[in-house]
């Protein structure tokens, strides 16, 4: 790819700018522009829609996703220190690519959307907040979101946790949450020997795409419910449920109080929840 935009190695992007990876914002930085530019594939075509980038570094995916025909792609990046290397990609892909430095965290998608009709967000997420990242994104109050994908790099745990079906070990409150407005899927696993610096684990590249007409329910009441549930994981849901209701509340749901939660459906997670409101 640096042969064909005319940009430096990514390595010498990083000496150039002293950017040496933050621990403190979960930088591991992806340098090897064949992996990025296999991440970039999967959210294709990129073209009709805004794409959005959380956390770019030094733009090694940025690079991949313009030069695979994002004609519109707004990254947010918190470091300072790594606003001149996007700078340097935003003048070889002229009226391309937005920065803003800002806190993902504290950032709207709608807002960065603007005018646009739909978004695409693809990104190696940072570590210490890919996870919030997720949840703020299945939390908007209204359904469809403005997104039409989602195409995110996690730790291979939080991964097999998003995609986890009921009576799985990982399966637990990120499962529910995710099972219930979209449908995800694990794409392909990235070795720790991609990045700089490695991780100690193994990441996965996850793909989510909302569901238009998801079951009826309040997502506050969902995560109470779950919270409730996967906290005592081990117990009957007649007592971990105990503070919301107990076997009263399992009873008027119509499930077995001696149930344990990793046995119950995102339908009947939501039968629970709807019961708990009514």
């Amino acid at each position: 790819m640096s042969e064909t935009d005319g940009l430096p190695p990514l390595r010498a992007v990083l000496e150039a700018h002293g950017l040496d990876p933050k621990r403190a914002l979960g930088q591991n930085f992806l340098l090897d522009l064949n992996l990025t530019g296999r991440i970039a594939r999967q959210a294709l075509p990129l073209s009709g829609s805004t794409v959005v980038e959380i956390g770019p570094g030094p733009g090694g995916l940025t690079r991949a996703l313009l030069s695979e025909g994002a004609q519109r792609l707004v990254v947010v990046e918190k470091d300072p220190r790594c606003l001149p290397a996007l700078e340097a990609i935003s003048a070889a892909y002229p009226g391309r690519l937005e920065i803003v430095s800002a806190d993902a965290l504290r950032t709207d998608l709608a807002e960065l959307a603007g005018e646009a009709a739909s978004v695409k967000v693809v990104a190696n997420l940072p570590y210490n907040v890919g996870t919030q990242l997720l949840l703020n994104w299945l939390a908007v109050p209204h359904w469809p979101p403005v997104w039409e994908s989602l195409t995110l790099m996690f730790q291979r745990e939080v991964a097999e946790r998003i995609v986890a079906a009921p009576g799985t070990d990982p399966y637990g409150r990120l499962s529910v949450l995710a099972g219930w407005r979209t449908r995800a899927r694990i794409l392909f696993d990235v070795s720790p020997q991609n990045f700089t610096p490695p991780p100690k684990v193994t990441s996965s590249i996850v793909q989510l795409t909302p569901i238009a007409e998801p079951l009826p329910g309040r997502l506050e009441t969902l995560e109470k419910v779950t919270a409730a549930a996967f906290g005592q994981r081990r117990k009957m849901l007649r007592q971990s449920l105990k503070p919301l209701g107990g076997e009263a509340l399992l009873v008027r749901a119509g499930i077995d109080p001696q149930r344990r939660a990793e046995t119950l459906s995102v339908s009947e997670f939501l039968t629970i929840a709807n019961s708990l409101d009514t």
